[in-house]
């Protein structure tokens, strides 16, 4: 995905140039085919590439393509690699952009975010083949759910977590397992890295009816929203597309309550189950 994101963004960066592939062929001296297979991330391309390319476009020192290039040196072949072949594309690829990103925000309505899920939540999801997969299945997205929650370990992440009152109250399955989830939340609430704020039912004006996550790239431009749907996630990554979300989220945080309140609040539920 992270190829494919690389090869976007050049081709975005000749397009503000106002060339055709054509055109950046014969000005780069490079074949047009080649050149369009990088752009559509079929195919690698170099750090020393992707300056020239930038530098051909207008834009050739700047923290974008900075970025870019090091994306391009980058050949991380991450713990999800284990799963190639045995869950969805789209399941790696939130995998491997966790992994390289180092903030992440999200909102969440009806669901408690994958990633503060314990294991018999995450089981109780799974259990019935609401989702049409076998039982082999459910249980390596079990497993690669739980292993994606490793990404809380690190030091270096900020993650921005929003859920909506909703989302607490709904029990997948009985009081005994709603109430170990809310406490989970909380105590992985006291890490440094998380900041949980919670939206309440009684917040009046509240309008965002959309479930985010905005991943962190390392400069804005290479930021990626994902939206989940229930035949898989969608990614956006169009300038315009950023800017809603980032909006959006910030709107959502600013309702919410603040990060003590919300703890307390969390509580109170778990007291009430």
């Amino acid at each position: 995905m992270r190829q494919e994101r690389l090869g976007k963004e050049l081709r975005k960066l000749r397009e503000r140039a106002g060339l055709g592939l054509r055109e950046a062929a014969r000005a780069t001296g490079i074949n047009e085919g080649k050149l369009s297979n990088v752009e559509a991330g079929r195919v690698g391309v170099s750090a020393e590439r992707v300056r020239f390319l930038a530098g051909s476009y207008g834009d050739a020192e700047t923290p974008l393509v900075d970025a870019l290039a090091v994306m391009a040196t980058e050949r991380v072949r991450g713990w999800w690699e284990e799963y190639r072949g045995q869950l969805p594309r789209g399941f790696l690829d939130l995998a491997e952009l966790e992994y390289h990103t180092r903030h992440l925000r999200t909102f969440e309505i009806v669901f408690i975010p994958g990633l503060l899920q314990t294991e018999e939540h995450v089981r109780a999801i799974f259990s019935d083949g609401t989702w049409g997969t076998a039982e082999d299945q459910r249980e390596l997205r079990t497993q690669f759910r739980l292993r994606r929650q490793q990404v809380l370990n690190r030091d270096d992440l900020v993650y921005d977590v929003v859920i909506h009152e909703a989302a607490l109250r709904i029990r997948r399955a009985d009081r005994s397992i709603a109430r170990r989830q809310l406490l989970h939340i909380l105590a992985e609430s006291e890490r440094p890295q998380v900041a949980l704020r919670v939206v309440p039912f009684d917040m009046d004006g509240f309008r965002i009816g959309y479930a985010p996550t905005i991943i962190g790239g390392p400069v804005p431009q290479l930021d990626t929203v994902l939206m989940d749907t229930p035949h898989g996630g969608n990614y956006l990554d169009a300038e315009a597309q950023l800017d809603r979300y980032r909006r959006g989220f910030a709107q959502v945080q600013k309702q919410a309550l603040g990060v003590v309140e919300s703890r307390n609040f969390i509580h109170s539920l778990a007291q009430q189950i």
